[in-house]
């Protein structure tokens, strides 16, 4: 495929697929906090978090897909897939590259929740902290709109509204000594079939 299709598919694929991720971290932890008052037990909540994550995957593949066609850069897979393996800005890539793994990560440990331990989903699920934070790294430093002052501009107040939410979920555990408050699940309540 020749032109600037692919580039244009890579570049609004890349925004979108931000966009979610950034709208399933925050809807993830006003979920776990008291942001909406009592914590919410409808099903529906977790299945739109889980849904905006799902989707964030996707428009991924959809971003990698569109830059392994543009013949402007030429990418090779190994350019997508090994950190600082890419000629074209290394280092901005490869917090592509390592945000693509946490998210694959997250995604397959959430899939797989009833199968393996709580703690082991609850520790792979913080990781959900360090991708926000490599994928708004990557598209600020490879992207091609990071030199406007909105992309920067509402980076800055998602990142302000996600460091906002994990003060309020976090903070009350940072100083509660209590034991059953140290063992307590840091994230959304699993269904009632879920293993702990």
């Amino acid at each position: 495929m020749n032109g600037p299709l692919p580039w244009y598919v890579a570049r609004s694929a890349g925004l979108v697929s931000w966009g979610l991720l950034t709208a399933s971290t925050m809807w993830g932890l006003a979920l776990s906090t008291k942001v909406f008052g009592r914590r919410p037990r409808s099903s529906w909540l977790l299945d739109l978090h889980r849904m905006l994550g799902g989707l964030a995957l996707v428009f991924v593949g959809v971003h990698v897909g569109g830059i392994l066609l543009d013949t402007y850069v030429h990418f090779s897979p190994a350019s997508v897939l090994v950190p600082f393996a890419s000629g074209w800005h290394p280092l901005a890539v490869a917090w592509g590259v390592v945000s693509l793994y946490l998210l694959l990560a997250v995604e397959i440990t959430s899939l797989l929740r009833s199968r393996i331990s709580h703690r082991t989903w609850r520790g792979v699920h913080y990781a959900s902290f360090a991708l926000f934070v490599t994928a708004t790294i990557h598209g600020l430093a490879a992207g091609t709109d990071a030199t406007r002052a909105v992309a920067v501009i509402v980076a800055a107040l998602c990142a302000l509204m996600v460091l906002t939410l994990a003060a309020i979920r976090l903070v009350p555990y940072l100083f509660d000594e209590s034991p059953s408050r140290r063992v307590h699940d840091f994230g959304p309540r699993a269904s009632a079939g879920a293993r702990r």
